[in-house]
């Protein structure tokens, strides 16, 4: 058996998937969470969104198989999503705007705050590019991440400031879109030569 370490692909998916999970992007919702729930659940949100995420990448294809939709369409798919997430990010719009959870449990948390809809296709749409190892070690690296900020997300705040994760959030805005585009080229070729 062998493995196809890339650090270039590991940082590639790293960055995808940081820029789609936008935890620090996510900070304003976590720390409304904390101050209506009280405490928050850093070690059981990370590893739940971590097993979730590495489950539809096992398991997303055979899924798509078995409803008749090819790993280049959902790449196709993907590429919009992650499109629209990033017109969210940059402009400070709300395209998709979901129910507000009641309890900071691992459902708004793990899911879908971390592995929502969008975590989930990117990693699909990673799977038509990239090798299954070098995700996997992407996803540890951001579920690292995520614990992180999850255990201080008050002080990110105060460190930060409006200001400073606005900035962040639109800079992250700007390379999802050109993920995106990247992803619908390489991918769209394929559907049309089948």
């Amino acid at each position: 058996m062998t493995f196809n370490f890339d650090f270039r692909e590991i940082a590639t998916a790293s960055m995808v998937l940081f820029a789609v999970i936008d935890i620090l992007g996510s900070i304003p919702i976590i720390i409304g969470l904390r101050k209506k729930v009280g405490h928050i659940q850093s070690e059981k949100a990370s590893v739940v969104a971590a097993c979730i995420m590495v489950a539809f990448l096992f398991l997303g294809e055979e899924i798509l198989n078995l409803i008749g939709i090819d790993v280049n369409s959902f790449a196709v798919a993907g590429a919009f999503i992650i499109f629209f997430l990033a017109i969210e990010m940059i402009l400070g719009i709300t395209i998709y705007k979901d129910e507000e959870p009641e309890s900071a449990s691992i459902v708004p948390i793990a899911f879908p705050l971390i592995a929502g809809a969008g975590t989930l296709t990117s990693l699909l749409s990673l799977r038509a590019e990239y090798y299954v190892e070098n995700i996997i070690l992407a996803i540890i690296v951001n579920i690292i991440f995520v614990y992180l900020v999850l255990k201080s997300s008050v002080k990110l705040e105060k460190i930060l400031g409006k200001r400073g994760l606005n900035v962040i959030r639109k800079v992250f805005g700007v390379i999802l879109m050109a993920i995106a585009v990247k992803l619908f080229a390489a991918n769209i070729n394929a559907l049309f030569n089948q």
